[in-house]
C-alpha cells in the first residue's frame, strides 16, 4: 500500500500532471505608443514552472498588423529576429527562444496579432508529441484593428473580447478553430502566470503570487459548447494563459500521437 501511494504521488507531481503552454511573453499589450517590443518564448507549465521543456527553433514567427479598423492587414515575417537563449526555470534550466524587436514593426497606432508557430516537442512521459500555436495580440493607442481577425491556423483561438484590455474581476470568450472552423465541444486549459517573467535576467520569479489549495486549480479545466465558444472569468491580474487541446487537424508525427494545439495570452489589469 505504501508503494502504491508513492508512485500515485510521483505520478501527481511529475510534468505530465501539468498543462503545456508556449509563452508568447512581453511584458505590457496594451501601449500609448510605439516603441521596440521584446518577447520571451518559452515551453513550460505556467502556474508551478518547475522547468523550462527546450524546444527546437519555431518554425515560424510573424505579426499580422492592422493599422486602424479600414486598414489592409499585413503580414511581416519575424524569423530573423528569433534568437536562441537558456531560460531558468524554478529548477531545470533548458533552451528557449526571445526576440528583440526594432521600433519599425510596432510603428504605428493599431492592433498587431504576433503568431508563434511552434515546431512539435516529443514529450517523453506521455510519448507523444505536442505542437502549438501561439497568439499574443498588441495594441497601440487604443485604435482597434484585426484583433478578432481569424487567421485560419490549423489550430487557432479566435477572441471575442480585445485581448490586451481587460480588467480584473470581468470575463473572457473566445472560439475554438481549427482551419477556420469552429470544433465543437473542444477541451481547455486554462492557466495563470503564477511566477512572471523577469526579461532582462531570463528566469521566472521565485515566489509565489497566488497559492492553489489543490493541484486541479492550477490549471482550470473547461469544454467548449457545440459552437466551439467558451467564457472565462479573470479574477486576477496578470497573464492568463489558454489552451485548446488537440484541436488540429494532424494526429500523428514521426509514428507517434501529436497533439496540435491552440494557445492565446490574455492580459489582465486592476482598476485603480
Amino acid at each position: 500500500m505504501r508503494k502504491l501511494l508513492v508512485a500515485f504521488a510521483a505520478l501527481a507531481a511529475s510534468p505530465a500532471a501539468f498543462a503545456h503552454f508556449l509563452l508568447l511573453y512581453t511584458p505590457q499589450t496594451a501601449m500609448r505608443t510605439a516603441q521596440p517590443v521584446s518577447f520571451a518564448m518559452v515551453f513550460t507549465h505556467p502556474f508551478e514552472p518547475t522547468h523550462t521543456m527546450s524546444i527546437g527553433k519555431p518554425l515560424a514567427f510573424y505579426v499580422i498588423s492592422q493599422r486602424g479598423a479600414g486598414a489592409k492587414p499585413q503580414r511581416t515575417d519575424l524569423t530573423e529576429h528569433l534568437q536562441p537563449i537558456t531560460w531558468k526555470s524554478l529548477q531545470e534550466p533548458g533552451q528557449a527562444y526571445e526576440a528583440q524587436l526594432p521600433r519599425n514593426v510596432v510603428r504605428s497606432l493599431g492592433d498587431y496579432v504576433f503568431v508563434l508557430e511552434a515546431a512539435p516537442y516529443y514529450e517523453a512521459s506521455e510519448d507523444k508529441y505536442i505542437q502549438q500555436y501561439t497568439k499574443t495580440v498588441l495594441n497601440v493607442g487604443g485604435v482597434p484593428g484585426n484583433w478578432s481577425a481569424k487567421h485560419r491556423l490549423p489550430a487557432e483561438i479566435l477572441p471575442l473580447d480585445k485581448p490586451y484590455a481587460n480588467w480584473t474581476g470581468g470575463v473572457f470568450r473566445g472560439v475554438v478553430l481549427a482551419n477556420g472552423k469552429p470544433v465543437p465541444n473542444a477541451e481547455l486549459e486554462v492557466s495563470f502566470v503564477n511566477h512572471p517573467p523577469v526579461m532582462g535576467e531570463r528566469r521566472f520569479v521565485t515566489h509565489t503570487t497566488v497559492n492553489a489549495p489543490q493541484n486541479s486549480f492550477q490549471n482550470l479545466g473547461i469544454l467548449a459548447n457545440e459552437r466551439g465558444e467558451f467564457t472565462i472569468g479573470l479574477p486576477r491580474a496578470g497573464w492568463w494563459g489558454i489552451c485548446a487541446l488537440g484541436v488540429g487537424p494532424q494526429k500523428t508525427f514521426k509514428g507517434k500521437a501529436l497533439s496540435q494545439d491552440a494557445v492565446l495570452w490574455v492580459q489582465v489589469t486592476d482598476m485603480r
